[in-house]
């Protein structure tokens, strides 16, 4: 394996982005470190001027370009934040960037990387089919192809927040890392090696697109037949090639997260520390509860926080469902008035709060027997759910959990 991670290189890389890098110093979460039993520390990527770490990568790969390298264009393909990353370093060197993305990329996403003055194509359902016409347009026009990934002096750029990470705790002994196609994970857990080889690097997929997982228990770069995650970010089928042979060698473990935890974790985070994290940045929170240890000091990189309005809506209102702050019951009632207020009474005396009633006449021929209600109701987590539930058993109901649809 030819040696281009070196030390020396990081420590330039670490250079020069910090000419477009905002300073994310870690920050210590009492919550997380109390659920887990471990001192756990966030890298706030979220918080970059494009609002993930790919920044890193691409300004520092376009600095290391020829000028007539530049002068041809950049290309790139992806879900959204390399492309955001790559258009901001076009934007710096005063040159034209065309950005290939998956015609599923958040609509935020795609406006923010035109903000910056690329050219955006919409391409494909996944990231692999985008990134197929992206080679395309590189040969027909002759630009200048910055991968998202499977690049070694992307993945050194990438690396730095490692270097960051161990002068502010040079004593870490975990740092959790998402992994789409690898290259954040490669230039993370290589600089971690290098300065200290017992920290323990472990990457985190969503369960929905584990290529890395497959590609390592193969022993080879394998592509998935499909991928399917919440976490757009990192839905990638096929893994970086060239980035593989390091990831073999200085990943500990992958850790993979079912979507449910993912949006369990985004409400956390806005709960806890006031911080919007896109799903992909949230894999290693997720990952706090999967990680089998005690009274260790332990990082997770939080890669990203670009999340459009429509996308964080749905995401709080499944957290609130899967954490039983909202829930749905049915019962039935004869059809007669004041059985809706006797109802309404057993629930505001448990302090539940009612936000939908659907009534339907039509359950039973006979009416007078029997109508269905549905509520939808807050509370303030399980405890509180089976308290009016066991209430309304109590005033003669017969409560069934529906599925709830806000």
């Amino acid at each position: 394996m030819e040696e281009m991670l070196t030390l020396e290189k990081f420590e330039e890389a670490s250079e020069v982005v910090q000419r477009v890098t905002q300073e994310t110093k870690l920050i210590y979460s009492d919550y997380f470190s109390r659920q887990t039993e471990n001192k756990v520390y966030l890298k706030p990527e979220n918080m970059q001027l494009t609002g993930a770490y790919k920044l890193r990568g691409a300004y520092y790969k376009t600095s290391t370009l020829s000028e007539e390298e530049r002068k041809k264009g950049l290309i790139t393909a992806s879900a959204g934040n390399h492309a955001q990353g790559v258009a901001y370093a076009a934007k710096c060197y005063g040159v034209k960037a065309t950005i290939v993305m998956p015609t599923t990329t958040p609509l935020m996403k795609v406006n923010r990387t035109k903000s910056y003055g690329a050219e955006v194509v919409l391409y494909g359902d996944v990231y692999d089919e985008a990134c197929a016409r992206a080679y395309e347009l590189a040969d027909e026009h002759g630009y200048t192809f910055i991968h998202p990934f499977d690049d070694l002096t992307v993945a050194t750029g990438q690396g730095t927040i490692a270097m960051e990470i161990f002068k502010e705790l040079p004593l870490v002994d975990y740092i959790l890392v998402p992994i789409g196609g690898g290259g954040l994970a490669t230039g993370v857990s290589t600089l971690a090696k290098l300065l200290n080889a017992n920290i323990k690097v472990i990457g985190v997929e969503p369960a929905g697109a584990a290529c890395m997982q497959a590609s390592l228990k193969e022993n080879k770069v394998v592509t998935l037949p499909g991928v399917n995650t919440i976490a757009d970010g990192t839905a990638v089928k096929t893994p970086g090639s060239l980035i593989f042979p390091y990831l073999k060698q200085n990943l500990d473990d992958i850790i993979t997260v079912p979507d449910e935890d993912l949006v369990v974790s985004f409400l956390d985070m806005v709960e806890n520390h006031k911080m919007v994290v896109e799903n992909s940045g949230l894999l290693a929170v997720a990952a706090l509860k999967r990680l089998n240890v005690k009274n260790k000091k332990v990082v997770s990189i939080l890669s990203g926080g670009n999340m459009d309005i429509i996308t964080m809506s749905s995401v709080v209102q499944q957290g609130l469902i899967f954490r039983d702050r909202i829930f749905t019951v049915s019962v039935l009632l004869p059809d007669k008035p004041g059985e809706l207020s006797r109802v309404s009474d057993v629930i505001a005396k448990k302090s539940g709060n009612v936000i939908k009633l659907e009534h339907n006449q039509f359950v039973s021929i006979n009416r007078n027997a029997a109508v269905e209600l549905r509520i939808t109701m807050e509370a303030f987590g399980t405890e509180h759910k089976k308290q009016i539930i066991e209430a309304l058993q109590q005033s003669g109901y017969q409560p069934k959990l529906t599925a709830t649809n806000i």
